[in-house]
């Protein structure tokens, strides 16, 4: 029997490339490959790439690197980049990066095992050739479900599934759907309710190489989270580029409202948090749901980007400090302990001295629980990028120092704040070993936490918290964005231990 194939992906960048991950690591499987978690054990290293901003791409092409270097000295054959850098670059990334044997772009995504076996056998793929995705989906939303031949990471049209799929393994949302694969065992995991994006923002690079928004059916979301749900998945977070939109191409704008329940009343499943909302797309409907559904967060990732008026217009958005505030206060009057958090952009081009202090008006009276700043660079091929009003860089570093400096205070204020708070939290780990906090036996997340982003709960208790257990807790202190609090009880007619805890054992 000839030795059995090994791959290894490495993710970078969001929540949405995990689950392009899972997916591609579904479809390797089903074909025969041996997933592993270390490259160095791996014949092919697939680096999922991140094409988002500098400090993202630089990660990418560290990463990458990283994976070359293994080819001298372990079992590493291949190195392979996929991903929103490798769609966006292609041909221009494979000449300037020879330690990837392959680049390859979303539409080779539905014949990954092929790909990966030519360049395996030393074979040559040759990388494809960047074009703007927005113009490969009909330029109406309504007429998009029924575009055929175009690759979307998450909904694609593949074979259908094999009837003898190995053990773990799943179609992710229908009979004709990519497989998926979980990567790791953590009680939380991502579900793509969209792909693309119609908005143009001149700072964004994004909708050319994602393409135009496209919805998945409710079927299709459902589907996958019941599976999830089988796999030991506690919480699902559901993410687009513009969850906001979801529903427009499908006729009903408003499906968003009428999916959550149904998602959260998928058994096993104890949270659904949904990411990457657009304050300017926010309904009246929408935020009664978010606020007020058992089980679905309370939180609202709000892509602020700023508050100024002339910088929003610049960066073609819409909004301003007042209108933004008054959209927080609607939120809390309706869940007082909402969670809120959103990034920000300073040194736009044109950003003035009076901008930047209608910013920080904001900011000072918003009380977000996580804050995310980023100083602006031209991305390419974006309108902003040809704007002449830009600032030195010495300014914008300057601004961008000043404001997360205060934006560490504010966010460290709001955690204070919820000291008292009885909240309920989603144990994901024991190891508690990096806390630093005496006596503590678990590390969890409460609803206003979103994965990777926005702070953790640190939770003491005389039993043991085991992943996957939702517990409630009481706030009894905060270091920074983290929570320090006390185990009150169990949620009512939780098992002592979940099912992927027995097996696990």
């Amino acid at each position: 029997m000839p030795e059995r194939r090994t791959v290894a992906l490495v993710t970078l960048g969001c929540a949405r490339n995990e689950v392009d991950s899972e997916e591609l690591a579904g479809g390797l499987a089903a074909d025969g490959w041996d997933l592993v978690q270390e490259a160095s054990e791996a014949d092919v290293a697939v680096v999922n790439t991140c094409g988002f901003v500098e400090a993202a791409k630089k990660d990418s092409v560290d990463a990458l690197l990283e994976a070359g270097d293994l080819k001298d000295r372990g079992r590493t054959q291949a190195v392979v980049a996929v991903g929103c850098m490798a769609e966006r670059y292609g041909k221009e990334l494979a000449d300037a990066l020879p330690e990837a044997d392959g680049v390859l772009g979303f539409d080779d995504y539905a014949d990954i095992s092929d790909r990966l076996q030519t360049i395996l056998s030393g074979g040559v793929h040759a990388s494809h050739t960047p074009r703007d995705r927005r113009k490969l989906l009909p330029l109406s939303p309504v007429e998009r479900q029924d575009a055929a031949g175009v690759a979307l990471p998450g909904h694609g049209d593949v074979a259908p599934a094999p009837a003898d799929l190995p053990e773990g393994l799943a179609p992710a949302s229908g009979p004709r759907a990519p497989l998926r694969r979980r990567l790791d065992t953590s009680p939380v995991a991502s579900v793509k309710l969209a792909s693309g994006c119609d908005r143009r923002c001149s700072f964004c690079a994004i909708p050319s190489f994602r393409g135009s928004f496209i919805s998945r059916r409710p079927s299709d979301v459902l589907g996958e989270t019941r599976w999830l749900a089988e796999q030991g998945v506690k919480e699902v977070m559901l993410v687009s580029e513009n969850n906001t939109s979801y529903g427009k191409d499908l006729g009903d704008i408003r499906l968003l409202e009428t999916l959550l329940p149904e998602l959260a009343a998928v058994d096993g499943i104890e949270r659904i948090r949904v990411s990457y909302l657009q304050p300017a797309e926010m309904r009246p409907g929408l935020i009664d749901v978010l606020a007020s559904t058992p089980k679905v967060a309370p939180y609202f990732d709000l892509s602020f980007q700023h508050s100024a008026p002339g910088v929003l217009r610049a960066m073609r958005r819409f909004g301003d400090t007042d209108r933004f505030l008054g959209l927080l206060e609607t939120i809390r009057a309706k869940a007082p302990q909402a969670g809120v958090r959103s990034n920000f952009i300073v040194g736009f081009p044109g950003e003035s001295e009076a901008d930047f202090a209608e910013l920080e008006r904001f900011l000072t009276g918003a009380r977000l629980d996580a804050i995310g700043v980023f100083g602006y660079s031209d991305e390419d091929g974006t309108e902003a990028a040809g704007y002449d009003t830009k600032l030195d860089e010495d300014v914008i570093a300057e601004r961008l120092a000043h404001l997360s400096r205060l934006a560490e205070e504010l966010t460290s204020q709001r955690a204070q704040d919820r000291v008292g708070e009885t909240l309920e939290i989603l144990v994901e780990s024991a190891d508690v070993s990096d806390t630093g906090v005496e006596g503590a036996v678990a590390v969890g997340r409460a609803a206003h936490q979103a994965p990777e982003t926005d702070g953790q709960v640190v939770l003491m208790s005389d039993t043991d918290l085991l992943p996957g257990r939702m517990v409630e807790a009481k706030v009894t202190g905060s270091e920074g964005v983290d929570l320090v609090a006390e185990h009150v009880s169990t949620r009512p007619g939780d098992p002592l231990r979940t099912a992927a805890e027995e097996a696990a054992r």
